[in-house]
């Protein structure tokens, strides 16, 4: 009985195109995280000021939240 409510669950899930699209759009948003991550990280290694370097750690923070909680 139980395999067959998954079974049901998963049919209903998977013919849902917006799952599907919210799937892709993790991907792309996830994609923009990880390249806006590199950028800060490019800028740090062109060296900063330490009011720069303050707020490139700060952005990073956020950044690193963000792609953990998107980037699966």
């Amino acid at each position: 009985m139980k395999q067959i409510i998954c079974l049901i669950a998963v049919a209903i899930i998977c013919s849902n195109p917006s799952v599907l699209a919210a799937s892709k759009c993790d991907k792309q948003a996830c994609s923009q995280v990880k390249a806006d991550i590199r950028e800060v990280e490019a800028k740090m290694r062109s060296g900063y000021t330490v009011s720069q370097g303050n707020r490139y750690e700060a952005r990073l923070r956020k950044l690193r939240d963000k792609r953990r909680r998107i980037c699966r």
